[in-house]
């Protein structure tokens, strides 16, 4: 479903992205080229500071957000996700914040008011937030990173977790052209 929020916005959908009919896209969204939306993924830009302003959400071309993942924003604050980029299953995307591209988001992890620089790893059921994390870090299944977290006891993102994120980038990218082919038959 694709709709305006309270204040207007309509969402900018990109007509080479794909959005399965379960999802939910509203308000101040911009969906750029090759985009894979999941069934039952909701991204809501429809809160507003105290001044009625609101920053969009930002899914940048190639990117995938997969099925039941949440991206909102608190406030009206700004979320960006870059281009390459898999966001998991169910997980959480909170605004404010910023993932970079090439970056792999796994299951049920939650961003928070954070910074995921480009090229990062965040596997599956772990928690960022309130922290950046620069590029080329590997958070590990169940890990939570907050802002007292020493940095340097993260390993870097090994080869094969980066072929395994690219490999899954891949995959949604050929989903997007399947998908588009057969959208009149839903």
């Amino acid at each position: 479903m694709i709709r305006k929020n309270p204040r207007g916005d309509v969402p900018q959908i990109h007509p080479d992205a794909f959005i399965d009919p379960t999802a939910i896209i509203c308000g101040l969204v911009i969906i750029e080229e090759n985009v894979f939306i999941g069934p039952y993924a909701v991204i809501r830009a429809d809160e507003v500071d105290a001044n009625n302003h609101i920053e969009p959400i930002i899914i940048g071309a190639h990117s995938n957000i997969q099925d039941g993942v949440v991206i909102h924003s608190k406030s009206g604050a700004k979320v960006s996700i870059g281009q390459r980029t898999s966001i998991a299953h169910r997980a959480i995307v909170h605004g404010p914040c910023s993932v970079g591209s090439g970056v792999f988001i796994g299951f049920n992890s939650v961003l928070f008011n954070c910074t995921v620089e480009t090229g990062c790893v965040v596997r599956h059921n772990a928690v960022v937030d309130g922290c950046h994390l620069p590029a080329g870090f590997y958070v590990r299944s169940t890990e939570r990173i907050g802002a007292e977290t020493d940095l340097t006891s993260l390993p870097q993102v090994s080869v094969a977790a980066s072929e395994f994120s690219e490999d899954v980038a891949r995959t949604n990218n050929e989903l997007v052209m399947g998908y588009k082919r057969i959208q009149n038959e839903f």
